[in-house]
Parts: C-alpha cells; sequence; structure tokens
C-alpha cells in the first residue's frame, strides 16, 4: 500500500513538471505532442498522471528541454543536465 502511495505522489510531480515545463515555453500539448509522434490526447494522458511517461518520451523531452530526465522525474530539484 506504502509502495502505491510514492508511486501517485512520484507521478504527480513529473507529471506537474511536465505542465510547468511546457507552459514556461508558452507551448500547447498539441506542439509537444508532435515534438514525441504522439497524440495530444496521449501526451495529455501523460501530464495527467493517468499514463507513465515512456524512457524515449522522457529522453526526447529532456533535450528538448534541456534539463534532466532526474528533474523531469522529480528525483532532483536541480534541473541542470549533466553531460
Amino acid at each position: 500500500m506504502y509502495a502505491k502511495i510514492l508511486l501517485v505522489i512520484k507521478m504527480k510531480l513529473y507529471s506537474e513538471r511536465l505542465r510547468d515545463l511546457r507552459e514556461d515555453k508558452d507551448l500547447k500539448q498539441k506542439d509537444l505532442a508532435e515534438i514525441l509522434e504522439t497524440t495530444q490526447q496521449v501526451y495529455s494522458r501523460y501530464e495527467n498522471g493517468i499514463n507513465e511517461l515512456p524512457i524515449h518520451h522522457l529522453i526526447t523531452l529532456s533535450k528538448f528541454y534541456n534539463v534532466s530526465t532526474d528533474y523531469i522525474l522529480g528525483l532532483t530539484d536541480n534541473p541542470i543536465q549533466f553531460k
């Protein structure tokens, strides 16, 4: 039960990060869906925490926003991408 609660909290955090990063660039969900070569509906499900973000989309978004994957996932508050 505890593990499930932690998963919900983490999904909520990375869902919020996805939305915040998108809004900071004044983009629409449709714009990100095009970058990820998916639909707006699928992208919306990532932002709403309904679907987990596939790794290939995580990497694409990390490169697009120039932030670390750990930042998107909520594992760190430091957005700097290590090289």
